[in-house]
């Protein structure tokens, strides 16, 4: 059969004319560069391929081979530590080969064909074996364990099982035999399409939080193991910041940190952040348990797209191993403007704003990647999902921030009035919202506390009575307010500076502990109480805030540390004896 050939290219979209032999979905090598492509729509005379590369340079006539299978992420031991980019090359070792800039149609192993790795089996000759199930170990990085899964279209018996030792990922170490005779090798690595989610035996009911000792989110809207988030914000809001502290401290096994058409001098911070920080669990490098996608504005558009699916397909290989992982898509605004401009490209109707009429599903398929499951071996994982929204001027009426909204169940929305005033994390109090609360309660009540919860509502309720009083101000001045709404200001004030607004770069404050968070609310709490008893006796609310108690109280997160809760008590004495002094 004659090769197909290149008929006609539009940026990244080229046609190929009359060919039959090419499935939807199917990865296929585009002109003499072989640059890498996959096809998207199928009609009787044309042929339609999106390419992950630049096209400069391809010309009409030149062949079009296929490959018979779809765009697959290759999935084994050396993916952590590494850097991607968002078809999977390897950053690193091409920059070693070719320098900063990637080659066009250049093709790079994603995983170290000749490093040798250390397996111990886990199986015997025997033994009956089938998808999802562990063959063996490797201690892939001084924290993660990396467990051997039987990839998918094997089944069967256990013929031949190699001796523990040192092998490549290539080297074939177990045999299985099934029932039709056929003989399955299992080497160090299996390939898995990247726009198909992995299997699980159950999908479990959400009860356990993703602590990120982050206060705002942990207390106010937290999120879920296996649970979903968006963080809208505009420009300089700090979406990127707040998604590396949630990658530093937050208390998933690993992270897989997604660049999706970023600044380039921005994704520069993260790699070189990354590769020093020192995870605070472990005292070793963080990158021993994190996975970064790069893929910057100025990379093919079509990569972009593909990078997001990348990033969740290696997450759920960890989760299928019984991890908790969590994803940080930063942004998926740029993935969906990568899917416009695709669509665009293709003459497909636009819907609202020039974005595709399948936004919304493609979202969705996304989002719903995410889960708490029990693997197809009895263990486990989690896949949660943090993606950052940039919606133009802040604009949160924009498609991508209203579709997400749809899927998500934790909405953190960064505000920028928060963030220009150094309030870290921006993250306004008065728009986000948390669905997972009900699911959470019997964890906060057994983990933390029964007071935890009720604490935590009594502090939200201090908010929205703060804000509809500042509404007021705003129309007729605070000078007319009686003592006890002027107390709830105040006590607003000391929320938001006290307790809502953290440190990144202070050591007891960055990470904040639950035990900690609540002991702080109680505190908080106490003073509202003493001081609305106070006033409630006709006594001037000026003369108290004149003793810097509320000052005093603000400053509770840098003066106890996070392993000496006990020194909270000297505040409730504190708060005692300011008021009986001046009574």
């Amino acid at each position: 059969m004659a090769k197909s050939k290149v008929y006609s290219i539009n940026g990244p979209v080229v046609t190929v004319k009359d060919a039959l032999e090419f499935q939807m979905l199917e990865m296929v090598y585009v002109g003499k560069q072989r640059l890498l492509g996959e096809v998207i729509s199928i009609n009787k005379g044309l042929t339609t391929i999106q390419v992950y590369e630049d096209t400069t340079g391809v010309a009409p006539g030149e062949p079009v081979e296929g490959t018979g299978e779809q765009i697959s992420v290759l999935l084994g031991p050396g993916l952590l530590t590494h850097i991607f980019d968002g078809i999977q090359r390897p950053l690193r070792t091409i920059e070693k080969e070719a320098g900063i800039y990637i080659p066009t149609g250049s093709y790079v192993d994603p995983l170290d064909k000749e490093k040798l790795w250390d397996v111990k089996m886990t199986v015997q000759q025997g033994d009956d074996l089938e998808f999802g199930q562990v063959y063996g170990v490797i201690q892939e990085t001084h924290v993660i364990e990396h467990r051997l899964l039987v990839p998918k279209g094997v089944r069967g018996k256990v013929i031949d099982v190699k001796a523990d030792g040192a092998y490549k990922i290539d080297d074939v170490i177990v045999v299985v035999q099934d029932t039709y005779g056929n003989n399955h090798e299992l080497n160090l690595y299996q390939k898995w399409p990247i726009k198909t989610a992995r299997p699980t035996k159950k999908r479990l009911m959400i009860s356990t939080p993703l602590i990120t000792g982050q206060r705002v989110i942990d207390t106010l809207f937290p999120i879920a193991k296996g649970g979903t988030a968006a963080v809208p914000g505009g420009f300089g809001t700090g979406k990127t910041m707040l998604q590396h502290q949630l990658a530093k401290w937050c208390d998933a096994d690993i992270i897989v940190y997604v660049g999706c058409g970023e600044r380039g001098n921005e994704m520069t911070q993260v790699l070189e952040e990354f590769s020093e920080l020192i995870d605070p669990k472990t005292n070793k490098p963080l990158m021993d348990r994190t996975v970064l996608i790069a893929n910057t504005s100025n990379m093919p558009v079509a990569a972009r797209e593909a990078s997001i699916y990348t990033g969740v397909a290696i997450a759920e290989y960890y989760r299928d191993m019984g991890y908790d992982v969590a994803v940080m898509a930063d942004s998926t605004s740029r993935w969906a403007e990568a899917l416009r401009e695709i669509s665009g490209r293709l003459e497909e109707m636009p819907a609202e704003e020039g974005f595709p009429a399948y936004l919304p599903s493609r979202l969705s398929q996304f989002y719903e990647r995410a889960g708490y499951m029990q693997t197809l071996n009895g263990d486990r994982g989690s896949v949660s999902i943090i993606g950052a929204v940039s919606p133009q001027g802040a604009d949160f009426s924009e498609p991508v921030t209203q579709n997400t909204k749809r899927f998500v169940r934790s909405f953190w929305a960064l505000d920028k009035d928060l963030a220009y005033a150094r309030h870290y994390a921006a993250i306004n109090w008065n728009t986000s919202y948390s669905e997972y609360i009900n699911d959470l309660t019997k964890w906060f009540d057994t983990e933390v506390g029964t007071s935890f919860l009720l604490n935590r509502d009594q502090i939200m309720n201090l908010l929205a009575d703060e804000n509809k009083l500042l509404e007021i101000v705003k129309l007729i001045g605070a000078d007319v307010l009686p003592d006890d709404q002027k107390l709830v200001i105040e006590m607003g004030k000391v929320i938001r500076r006290g307790f809502l607004q953290q440190n990144a770069f202070h050591k007891d404050d960055t990470f904040v502990p639950l035990e900690k968070q609540n002991r702080m609310m109680e505190v908080i709490l106490y003073l509202y109480e003493k001081a609305n008893k106070y006033v409630h006796e006709g006594k001037s609310l000026n003369v108290l805030a004149e003793t810097n108690i509320f000052d005093e109280i603000i400053k509770m997160k840098y003066d106890v540390p996070n392993d000496e809760l006990h020194l909270f008590e000297r505040y409730f004495d504190e708060i005692d004896a300011v008021i009986k002094g001046i009574e």
